[in-house]
């Protein structure tokens, strides 16, 4: 039975979500899931890295990310790795235009789903270097972690963001053929992300994606957990609400930023997502402002 490795325990006592752990060599560990993600490096030795019944084989130059899947590693011979142990759901990955690199989407979201049916084929696998550019960024991360200086949760926030966005853009130049498959359905999603209002059709996805509709349909329901088309409405509810959080646009004004021609059935689908009207989500966020300034 796998043990639940919990943020309280990793993370420290101020709560900032990076963390950063060097296992040189790594001990034996007993199998594990986390409540946090985990972007693995692995700089020496080999093992196998085993996820329930299946296994695969490590080498240096292999970088992986591990969601909440119960995990741990056989087989080590000098085995060396550095974890970078972060909560997405606090860092704001889709900063910026982060979101429209393919290579992304490929290995932050779409290598851990289809890790089994790729046989981890699908890996990221760098150069020399590649990885010896990426672990100069990660020694500055750790120095920062380290000391704590003020304005070390800025700084090291942006050290984090460049090793995702350098990462992101070594997938999108991989020449595996299984990782170029994902790549594809990546293009896909980062067409989604970055023409949210816009009209947009799902042959047209097809058609970036290179592959039949059924096998696409199929590919991305399997990553995302959603079709398409509903993850499109969600990307646009999702900006709406931040639109309406940060911006005195009118609904109507919203409705359309973000894709929609009516504004009536804009109001139907954000009630259904979020759970309340535009203009009352509004408000409640204004109010929350209001309380946090004034509590401050």
């Amino acid at each position: 039975m796998s043990r639940t490795l919990k943020k309280e325990d990793w993370f420290h006592a101020d709560g900032f979500p990076l963390a950063l752990e060097r296992r040189d060599p790594q001990e034996p560990f007993y199998p594990h899931k986390h409540e946090f993600s985990e972007l693995v490096i692995v700089t020496g030795g080999s093992a196998f890295h085993v996820t329930g019944d299946q296994s695969w084989p490590l080498a240096a130059g292999d970088v992986f990310v591990i969601g909440p899947q119960a995990h741990e590693y056989r087989d080590m011979k000098n085995l060396r790795l550095i974890n970078i142990l972060f909560q997405p759901e606090r860092l704001k990955m889709d900063l910026l235009d982060l979101s429209t690199l393919p290579g992304y989407h490929g290995l932050f979201t779409l290598e851990p789903a289809w890790r089994k049916r790729h046989q981890f084929k699908s890996r990221l696998h760098l150069s020399q270097k590649e990885l010896d550019h990426l672990l100069a960024l990660v020694d500055q991360l750790d120095a920062e972690l380290s000391t704590r200086a003020p304005g070390f949760g800025f700084v090291s926030t942006a050290l984090f963001m460049q090793i995702v966005g350098f990462l992101s853009r070594c997938y999108g130049k991989s020449q595996n053929a299984d990782s170029r498959a994902l790549l594809r359905i990546g293009e896909a999603i980062a067409h989604l992300e970055t023409n949210l209002d816009k009209e947009v059709s799902l042959d047209s996805l097809v058609q970036i994606s290179r592959m039949s509709k059924r096998n696409f349909i199929r590919a991305f329901q399997a990553a995302m957990g959603t079709s398409p088309i509903s993850y499109l409405l969600q990307l646009r509810i999702s900006r709406a609400a931040q639109l309406l959080r940060s911006s005195d646009y009118s609904v109507t004004d919203i409705a359309f930023r973000v894709g929609f021609t009516d504004s009536n059935y804009f109001t139907r689908k954000f009630r259904n997502v979020i759970g309340t009207s535009p203009r009352a989500y509004r408000k409640r966020s204004a109010a929350t402002t209001s309380y946090l300034n004034t509590e401050n």
